[in-house]
């Protein structure tokens, strides 16, 4: 196997300790790593990744993981103007079940327990050059293929995500190159990634409106899910006017304006039945393989699985 050149990767450090920071440098410096950033704050590491993409990232945990796992699953949902694939490895000083659940729900390649030896890290970054897990894309999640671990769906199509740390490590290619490479894959990545998030948020957005019409206003179930309504609405709102599909746009701001109507106490039958109209025409024009017939019998299965989940752990409770 040849020999790994980190001269020309770009790595970024977010840690909220200076010593850990400079500890973490050192650490990668000792591998060959010449071309390191070090950031203090979250925001900082955040804005860094949306101007100029590191080949890989290390982020700390400590003092704010929920917010840090947050970013990094908003990372990952991908946009026109950065890489959301970089290699991330999570750091920690403890490794509890809670941490990772959120780590492995955040997309992140990685976690690594601390105190870590330099040895160790080199070996974790040398397993995402070669035998880096495949992608998948859900309607919650964008990252690593983890269907073996419990609750991970298994209908998610798989794909090899670009991975600009192995061509510069491994592959060794010019920099002009590197660049031409990485921008043709991060074109095909990024229109996989809307596409499929497109095709499960509509999807997502129609089974929201059934369970709605079976819920009474004013419940907190009800709010938690015209709240989710409206945000997966919004996602595809942006995703849709990047496209310039604007009819689609057009029946998004038709649905946020009937979510605003039981917030503010209208009608909830007529706001619900302007909801249900542009939700399955976005999903039918999103997925134009399927007949309407095919596409209202797959909600009624779906939301048919819910009902009776819900109605399963409401009895075990």
């Amino acid at each position: 196997m040849a020999r790994l050149s980190y001269d020309s990767v770009e790595a970024l450090i977010y840690d909220p300790v200076s010593a850990n920071r400079t500890a973490t440098r050192a650490a990668l410096y000792s591998l060959g790593f010449r071309r390191t950033e070090t950031v203090p704050t979250l925001e900082a590491m955040v804005e860094v990744i949306q101007k100029q993409a590191p080949d890989l990232v290390l982020a700390e945990t400590q003092g704010a993981a929920d917010e840090l796992c947050s970013a990094i699953q908003q990372l990952r949902q991908g946009s026109s103007g950065y890489n959301p694939f970089i290699v991330i490895i999570v750091t920690a000083w403890e490794k509890s079940s809670a941490l990772i659940t959120k780590v492995v729900n955040s997309g992140a390649d990685d976690l690594l327990l601390r105190p870590f030896s330099t040895a160790l890290l080199g070996t974790r970054i040398e397993a995402h050059i070669e035998r880096r897990k495949g992608f998948v894309i859900t309607t919650d999640y964008v990252g690593p293929d983890r269907r073996r671990d419990a609750g991970r769906s298994g209908d998610a199509e798989m794909f090899d995500p670009p991975n600009s740390l192995k061509m510069k490590a491994k592959d060794r290619m010019p920099a002009d190159l590197i660049a031409k490479k990485l921008d043709l894959e991060l074109q095909v990545a990024r229109e996989k990634l809307a596409g499929e998030k497109l095709r499960r948020d509509s999807f997502q957005i129609c089974i929201l409106w059934r369970l709605l019409r079976d819920q009474r206003q004013g419940t907190p179930q009800f709010g938690a899910d015209l709240t989710k309504l409206g945000n997966l609405t919004r996602s595809i709102e942006r995703r849709c006017t990047e496209l310039g599909q604007e009819k689609l746009v057009e029946r998004c701001a038709a649905i946020l304006a009937a979510v605003e109507g039981p917030k503010d106490g209208q009608d909830r039958e007529t706001a619900l039945a302007s909801v249900g109209a542009a939700a399955l025409g976005i999903h039918q024009a999103i997925c134009p393989e399927k007949s309407p017939t095919d596409q209202l019998n797959e909600i009624d299965a779906t939301v048919a699985i819910i009902r009776a989940r819900n109605q399963a752990t409401a009895l075990a409770s």
